[in-house]
Parts: structure tokens; sequence; C-alpha cells
């Protein structure tokens, strides 16, 4: 293979694709000597036949252009061998093999199968999502006899077990009536609003025509992502008809102020742009959804947050027991962190003791009766409260303690310990809903 390269190098460095290997880089050049032999032949060269090349080439020539030169024979002869090996002619005898050892074009394998296996979830998902068509009328609080101009508007929903769409709340608030449309169909039907959560900006809807059900499959809910997880948004954005998929990965999970309900609850950040009409379309990965897509960050490019699964089962959980939405539960509580060093020698906590102060209570609530301005939250059902008011997520990840109060039923209890004038005290608190409760 090192041998009579002088014409095969010169044809072969005009067609070579990479900046990398030109004169000006000779040491990158070098580099992809090494690999592009140890692909073409199975083995790296010695250096007595990278000397051998050397002086083989015709002079006069820099050691740029030899490293150059040969990067693009040994590049043409992988590619050569590569094709070959498709079409299934090797060299000797058929089997793609280079100096008895056999190559295979595991780049181009990879990219088939990663392309099949994305292309097939998706795919599947894509007939469960649909087209929401929405006519609503806003109250208008400055003439509260009239209402403002009926509004059309458009968002996405997908098919959820026991012949439900689930979607946003602010897609279909303030309704008059909502239409449906399979992907691929151009029939819509009309669906009705069987639950609204405001709070966590969620809905469910559900269509009694039976056609609207053929051939078309439920998505079944996944697990919180970890960072930097790759999800498809699948849905219907603004700028077309057609449906539209957007990929991006796990930013950030942590709980987010949600927009339309102006509640706190967890929500995951993502770098896949989520547009108007997105709104309610399912995040996918792999097979199963791991969230609902909702808002964006105004100002800010690439930054999409949606739903986690831990509020869509909450959300689902409560309208199926009760029939109708119940809500997430807040203390009714306002907390500071409690960093600073005098603070905490101010109340009394030693040099192990972790929690937040309380600053104000919500006489609604039923921690009014118990607990006390100035009180120091330890934890909560037996979950210790950093100093930032912070506990532990998974792995190395923190998240606010709200997350555990939010995740409680309505008229649940939990245990919370205080510090109280130095000394630990312990109560069991009733939960009530978050807008009954919020300070």
């Amino acid at each position: 293979m090192i041998v009579g390269i002088g014409t095969a190098v010169r044809a072969a460095a005009r067609r070579c694709p990479f900046d990398s290997f030109r004169p000006r880089n000779p040491l990158i050049a070098g580099h992809a000597v090494d690999r592009l032999a140890a692909a073409a032949a199975g083995r790296i060269l010695t250096h007595r036949e990278r000397d051998k090349l050397y002086h083989s080439w015709p002079r006069p020539c820099s050691a740029g252009a030899f490293k150059y030169g040969t990067a693009a024979f040994l590049y043409s002869a992988c590619s050569s061998t590569s094709r070959s090996e498709e079409n299934g002619q090797g060299e000797n005898g058929g089997d793609g093999a280079i100096d008895g050892v056999k190559t295979t074009n595991l780049e181009s394998s990879l990219r088939k199968n990663n392309f099949s296996e994305a292309y097939s979830a998706i795919e599947l998902a894509l007939d469960s999502v649909v087209k929401i068509f929405t006519l609503s009328s806003s109250p208008n609080y400055f003439l509260p006899w009239v209402n403002k101009v009926d509004r059309e508007s458009t968002g996405s929903g997908f098919v959820i077990p026991g012949k439900r769409i689930l979607t946003n709340a602010h897609v279909v608030a303030d309704h008059i009536f909502v239409l449906v449309r399979k992907h691929g169909s151009s029939t819509k039907y009309k669906a009705e609003v069987q639950a609204v959560g405001h709070e966590c900006d969620l809905a469910i809807l559900v269509v009694e025509d039976e056609k609207f059900w053929e051939d078309i499959n439920p998505l079944e809910l996944g697990d919180v992502p970890f960072l930097q997880e790759a999800v498809a948004v699948v849905g219907y954005p603004q700028g077309g008809d057609n449906i539209s998929v957007t990929k991006g990965v796990v930013s950030r999970v942590e709980p987010t102020q949600y927009v339309h309900g102006a509640s706190q609850l967890l929500a995951i950040q993502i770098d896949a742009a989520i547009n108007p009409g997105n709104s309610g379309g399912p995040a996918i990965m792999g097979d199963k959804v791991v969230g609902v897509a909702f808002q964006n960050l105004s100002g800010a490019e690439n930054i999409g947050y949606i739903i986690p699964v831990p509020v869509i089962r909450h959300f689902i959980a409560g309208v199926e027991e009760s029939g109708n939405y119940v809500g997430f539960c807040s203390m009714g509580l306002s907390c500071q962190p409690v960093k600073n060093v005098h603070l905490r020698n101010y109340f009394r906590m030693g040099p192990e003791c972790t929690g937040v102060l309380v600053t104000k209570i919500n006489p609604l609530s039923d921690a009014y009766r118990m607990l006390r301005i100035d009180d120091i939250i330890l934890s909560f059902d037996g979950v210790p409260i950093a100093n930032d008011g912070t506990i532990t997520f998974r792995n190395n990840e923190r998240i606010t303690f709200d997350h555990l109060v939010s995740m409680k039923k309505p008229n649940e209890t939990a245990e919370v310990r205080v510090l109280r004038n130095g000394e630990e005290i312990q109560f069991c608190i009733r939960l009530f809903p978050y807008l009954f409760t919020n300070v």
C-alpha cells in the first residue's frame, strides 16, 4: 500500500475535502495520517514506513505536503473500501477486507440505525398528536357586562389512555367550542373539555365521535429525564399547518413560575424552540412522553419549558379520583433562607442545624394554627431542608422543598419539624390547594 503512490496521491489530494489536512496545518494532518492508516490497514504506520513514504515522494516536497497527500490517499482508500462493502464487492473475495483485515463503514451504520430508531419512535407518536382549534371569548374586566371579541387560536395535544386528549389549559381557556384534527386527516371533530387545571396549565379533552378513535394509539408517560438527555417536541407551531418536530436537550430541572397559573411548580428547561401553537404538544424521549410543552422564556432564544411527568400524573390522578381538578397543595407560608451566621446564632441554630425562617403565614391555612412567625422549618415529611430552602432531588441536583409540598394531595397531612426558641417541635399539618393558601 506504500509503493508507487505518486499519481494516486496527487489525484486523491485534489479530491480531499478536509481542511485540516492542508499543509498549513501539518500537525493535525500528521495525526490524520495515523487515524486514516488505522482505518484503512487496521494498524498505525510505523516510523520506518512513514519515512519510506516521505523519501518516495518526488522532490521538492515539504513535510506538510507529504502529510496532506498521504492523508488524502488513505482517505480515498477508505472511501473506496467502504463503497465496495456497501455494494458487497470487497477487494479480497468480496468481503470488503484490506490486507486481510475486514473493515466496516461504522459511521454510516450508526447513522442509519440512530435515524431509523429515532424516526420509528417519532413516527408512532405522530398519529397520537392532534391539532386543536379553539374559539374563545375572554371576559372584559373594564366592561364586565360584555365579553371581548371572539378569538380563534390553535394549539397541540396528544392522546392518553382512556380515550382522552391532554393539552394545556391556556389552549382552551375561555373556550366557546373546541375542535380537534388528527395527523394526516382533514376532518375536524368536536371535543368537550372534561377538566382544566389553570394552576398547572393542563387540560383534558374528550371526543364522543368513535370515528376519531379509529387507528389511534395512546402515548404512555415516562420518567423525568436527566440533564443533557435528548427530547423531541412534537406539535403544530405557527408558521405552517403541518406537524412539526423540534429536538433539544434537557438543560435544567427545577420549580419554575408557570405564567398561565402564576404558580411555582416543577418544570423542565430544554434548548428546543417552543413557539405559539406548540403548547400542549408532547415532549418525547424514546417511545415515552416526558413532558408537555407549555411556555418559553421571553427575550431569550431556544429556551423552552415542558411540564414534567410528576405534575402530569398528579393532575390526571386528581381528575380520575374526584372527577374534577383538585389542585396542588401549599403550606400557605412565606420563608427566607437562613445562611447568615449571625441570624443563625440569634435563632439558636447549632452548626449541624439547617432550615428556613417563617416570615408570613396565611390565616386560611392549617399552619396558621400551629406555626408561628420566626419558626425555623427543619424538615418536611422527614426530608431535611437546607439553609437555602432546597432538598436533595437526585444525584447532585437540588430543588426547593416546595416541590414536596405541591406533590401532596389536598387534605393530606405532612409531618413538619420546626425549631422554636431553641427547641425542636414536630407538627402534623393538613395541606390545602394552592389557590386557597397562597400568600
